[in-house]
């Protein structure tokens, strides 16, 4: 029999699995649509950046949403908003680029609580040396979703025409609701389902109180210490480096060796897949050290140098390589080991303000999207102003090695908050 605190997370897993789907369909869809209405490469850009513009600001809040009103209410709402706009997305380019903006802004807005509440569900339902692991399990489906997006979305497309993907997993959204409603709890506490062995397992492997006592902590007090930092600096780099690789990949192929890797269908689905699975395997290594007595601190450390060392090393060895075969090896060796900033930062919320997670979250999330618009835009400054893709590769190999560096020194499994 299936424990229930695996049901819940494999919920947990396809609800990311469509977050990231419904992302990646405005990107196979952009074509057709600026074929369709005339877009130039300018308006494809801000359209492009408007989902950004509104998780940036949508993090903080809906981070303090999570902690006080748990994981379960806030991405049930969000899931059925951000499925609203998803729907709503062709019409409102059909109507007026003011109106897609605006919708595109609004799915933003509804997607930043995903990750918070995922956060949030995951230290509630799972003991403290388990946690790597189901953070692992729900972050592939969210790689995952890139797949599927990406193979689902030309399909949908070719048999119902433009709209078919943003109906279908719009309606995906909404039948994956109604599951997450009667099915999945708060808290294990409250579940029906749940056996007495387990809660009392899941009980026992706690550390940390979810009872919000008082109002959240000020940002002076948050800042004042320096593992906040670590996180905050952690999720920028982690943003900066993913988003670049996200972003500007395809084009460094096209420029530097003349291939459109966009029409490869396998370069555009091995890195995400092998994301997932390298996320889980962090998750799970990071569980069997705790279980091991490694400290939280050392392993926190451990895996999150991996996460950054590596993408580091990776983006260093593209200034050398001579054929787009071995380049696209090295891109999906930086995406598989970026994964284990998930065992990394991602996880050290909990460890130091339990009790605030989700509003720390939110913040750190809040200064990594805007990371990533800096970094989307700021590439495409960078090679044309130097004419390569060479200095801002190993601008961004930098900035991991030295946050590697931050991050060991200040970084802490310990509660701080």
């Amino acid at each position: 029999m299936v424990a229930e605190r695996f049901k819940v997370v494999a919920l947990v897993a396809g609800v990311m699995c469509l977050c990231n789907a419904d992302r990646v369909v405005m990107s196979v869809a952009i074509v057709p649509l600026a074929a369709e209405h005339g877009w130039d490469s300018y308006f494809l850009g801000i359209v492009q950046s408007s989902f950004l513009w509104g998780y940036m600001f949508s993090s903080v809040i809906g981070g303090a949403l999570v902690d006080k009103y748990g994981g379960k209410r806030v991405i049930g709402w969000g899931a059925a908003l951000w499925s609203l706009a998803t729907l709503l997305t062709p019409l409102a380019a059909s109507h007026s680029t003011v109106s897609l903006f605006a919708v595109r802004v609004f799915f933003g807005l509804a997607e930043g609580v995903a990750l918070p509440s995922m956060n949030n569900l995951i230290s509630r339902w799972f003991p403290s040396n388990e946690r790597a692991t189901a953070v692992g399990m729900s972050m592939g489906g969210f790689q995952l979703g890139n797949v599927v997006g990406l193979v689902v979305s030309p399909l949908a497309m070719s048999t119902i025409g433009i709209s078919g993907p943003f109906v279908l997993f719009s309606f995906l959204g909404y039948v994956w609701l109604l599951t997450w409603i009667f099915r999945v709890e708060n808290d294990p506490q409250d579940s029906t389902s749940i056996s007495k062995a387990e809660l009392r397992l899941i009980q026992a492997g706690k550390s940390d109180s979810h009872a919000i006592k008082g109002k959240l902590p000020s940002l002076s007090l948050l800042f004042s210490k320096l593992p906040t930092w670590a996180i905050v600096l952690a999720n920028v780099t982690n943003n900066w480096g993913y988003f670049v690789l996200l972003s500007w990949m395809p084009v460094y192929f096209k420029t530097v060796f003349g291939v459109n890797l966009k029409q490869a269908a396998w370069f555009s689905a091995v890195p995400w897949g092998t994301m997932a699975i390298s996320g889980y395997v962090a998750g799970a290594t990071s569980d069997y050290l705790i279980k091991s007595d490694y400290s939280i601190t050392s392993v926190r450390k451990i895996m999150q140098s991996i996460g950054f060392m590596g993408p580091g090393v990776a983006l260093l060895c593209l200034n050398y390589v001579t054929t787009p075969t071995v380049a696209a090896i090295f891109m999906t060796m930086a995406l598989s080991l970026s994964s284990f900033s998930q065992a990394g930062f991602l996880l050290n919320m909990h460890d130091i303000a339990p009790q605030y997670a989700g509003f720390l979250h939110g913040i750190s999330n809040s200064a990594g999207t805007l990371a990533a618009i800096i970094s989307t835009i700021g590439a495409g400054f960078f090679v044309q102003w130097l004419g390569s893709f060479q200095a801002f590769l190993t601008l961004t190999a930098c900035l991991y090695f030295a946050t590697t560096i931050f991050w060991n020194l200040y970084a802490t499994g310990e509660r701080v908050f």
